[in-house]
């Protein structure tokens, strides 16, 4: 589990079919082999730590969900570790579980204030609400506006400085993951079953013809 509160921009020095490897700073320090790293809004397995980088395996699924098949030595990434127990919640819970890819439509100023605009499909919109939470890149962003295929997120100076928000352009491909509350308000408001079954009978031990 994350918070959406990038600690460390990180470079890609490898970037091979079903692997990454990131030079990191202080990062590092916190991370453990078969722990967990948030790249990018993704969360993936740590497989080897060096002393200025650490790699991960990314699978295949992984790939055609996000933006990271497209990553190259380089690249700038968003990293965060795990939310420890009992650590401060800044952003808001962020599983890395990506549900879908989606693309920048529109970058404009307002004074200080960086109005982006993302088009995304339908299983992500269904999720979306206006001031409600969402995570693009990693990054725990307040969507301000939106419609029936697109959204829009205000970005302050310092997110843009500590994030690679900086280098975001018109018609960058990425990583959106909804606001996990949501999905689970939706499942409690399903329509609950009908009563006692003929399955529920014979899952129960008794006979029915």
């Amino acid at each position: 589990m994350f918070t959406g509160i990038i600690e460390e921009i990180g470079t890609v020095i490898s970037a091979k079919p079903g692997g990454l490897t990131v030079a990191a700073g202080d990062i590092l320090k916190g991370l453990s082999l078969g722990g967990s790293i948030a790249l990018n809004g993704v969360c993936l397995t740590v497989t080897s730590l060096q002393a200025n980088a650490f790699t991960t395996d990314v699978m295949a699924e992984t790939l055609k969900r996000t933006n990271l098949g497209m990553l190259k030595t380089g690249d700038r990434v968003n990293l965060e570790s795990p939310l420890v127990l009992g650590g401060p919640l800044g952003g808001h819970l962020v599983q890395g579980h990506i549900d879908a890819a989606g693309r920048i439509t529109s970058i404009r100023w307002d004074g200080e204030a960086m109005l982006v605009g993302f088009e995304a499909p339908p299983e992500v919109m269904r999720y979306v609400v206006e001031k409600g939470f969402i995570a693009v890149d990693g990054v725990s962003l307040t969507v301000v506006a939106r419609d029936a295929g697109t959204f829009q997120v205000s970005v302050v100076a310092h997110s843009r400085r500590n994030t690679i928000i900086e280098k975001w352009q018109i018609g960058d491909l990425v990583n959106l993951e909804v606001d996990i509350i949501a999905k689970y308000v939706e499942q409690v408001n399903q329509p609950r079953g009908t009563g006692i079954t003929a399955d529920f009978l014979r899952e129960h031990g008794f006979s029915v013809s």
